[in-house]
């Protein structure tokens, strides 16, 4: 399944080592990356592809909530289909 990460923060040493790291560890496959800093502000978009059903969704996504607490950052993983869906409406 796709799905698009986001990884919103004040920037620091580490943020993409550390997204990275954990996608890889997962075997979750990035696709596409987009990041910039704003005034200090790094923000980073990802599409993922995520292996089911070896990877249990909701379990990774609380995983990257968790990850974002220790980076500073707030992570936030959702699943491609709900952003299809958003825009059908």
């Amino acid at each position: 399944m796709k799905a698009i990460l986001t990884t919103v923060g004040q920037d620091k040493v580490g943020i993409i080592a550390g997204v990275s790291q954990f996608l890889s560890k997962r075997e979750i496959n990035i696709l596409d990356v987009s990041q910039t800093i704003m005034d200090g502000y790094f923000t980073m978009m990802m599409m993922v592809e995520v292996p089911e059903p070896e990877v249990d969704f909701a379990q990774t996504a609380t995983e990257l909530e968790q990850l974002g607490e220790q980076l500073g950052v707030e992570i936030k993983i959702r699943n491609e289909e709900l952003y299809k869906a958003m825009h059908q409406l």
